[in-house]
């Protein structure tokens, strides 16, 4: 990748996703958590405490380099995006819950995402290759809070506006997801082939967990299943774009974005593998509730 690109291009292009997301919140879906304080705690819980702990085991588990290590600690700290909305929608999940929770998790991101990542760094040893000192945790805050908010607030003043750049903004987030992706692959092209047999497993594990995770503590403290769906997917489907970005801008290492890199081309296929499995076994539960009440 050009330097000029990883300086000052990904930053831009990250800024400008957060941006689009902040175009589709509005304060009211901050309001909402007073309405479902229950589901909202429930998800935020599993994302800022329980998924570090499960991500942290796995790489302890599995004995991964440092770097790569950070990697995963970065990738477990970043957000839902609002791909988790689109596949909540095609498998029946509370929308409207994903988009309190994205609106939550971007604020909350800008003081976790540090946080972890620098805890990290520190565990694994990997201060001498990497660091996240004062300067770039307040850049990382700008980087995912400012964007946000402006969005928010063009919003506020300029519905219309908001409503015309949602869909181009999306297709400039794939694209950029996409770039990304292939530019910290092509740059440890060498190196790929070891990457994947170290983090694809790991990553497949970690997402698949996440979903189950997700869906199941939902159902056990007895949300609804909509709820139950939007929850798993906002928990399994990450904003990787916001971890490959400061894996390669702000800590200037392609190895740390790898795990990010990985997981982005795995997290399709399980979701929907996932969404598709729990919804025939809602159908099919369904049918059986209702012969057991008729036979009660």
């Amino acid at each position: 990748m050009d330097s000029a690109l990883i300086t000052a291009g990904l930053p831009i292009a990250l800024a400008i996703i957060m941006f689009g997301l902040g175009l589709s919140l509005t304060v009211g879906d901050f309001a909402r958590v007073a309405r479902e304080p229950k589901a909202v705690t429930i998800v935020l819980v599993v994302q800022i405490l329980v998924l570090p702990v499960i991500a942290f085991g796995l790489v302890t588990a599995f004995g991964l380099p440092p770097l790569l290590a950070v990697g995963v600690m970065l990738l477990a700290a970043s957000p839902g995006g609002t791909t988790a909305n689109l596949f909540s929608h095609l498998f029946r999940g509370d929308i409207a819950l994903n988009i309190t929770l994205t609106a939550i998790n971007s604020v909350l991101a800008a003081v976790t995402i540090p946080l972890i990542t620098n805890l990290a760094i520190s565990h694994f040893g990997a201060e001498g290759q990497l660091g996240l000192q004062f300067g770039k945790v307040a850049g990382v805050v700008a980087l995912v809070l400012v964007p946000v908010v402006l969005g928010m607030l063009v919003r506020r003043a300029r519905p219309p506006v908001a409503a015309r750049a949602d869909r181009p903004v999306r297709v400039f987030s794939i694209v950029v997801l996409v770039a990304i992706i292939i530019g910290a692959v092509l740059q440890e092209r060498e190196n790929i082939l070891d990457y994947l047999s170290q983090v694809g497993l790991v990553t497949g594990l970690f997402c698949l967990l996440s979903l189950t995770i997700g869906y199941g503590a939902a159902l056990l403290l007895r949300l609804s299943h909509a709820q139950a769906v939007a929850a798993s997917m906002e928990i399994g489907i990450h904003n990787t774009t916001i971890a490959l970005t400061i894996a390669i801008s702000v800590l200037g290492s392609t190895t740390v974005a790898m795990p990010s890199a990985v997981y982005s081309l795995l997290m399709y296929p399980l979701a929907t593998a996932f969404g598709v499995a729990i919804t025939r076994g809602h159908r099919a539960a369904a049918p059986a509730s209702a012969t057991g009440s008729l036979r009660a």
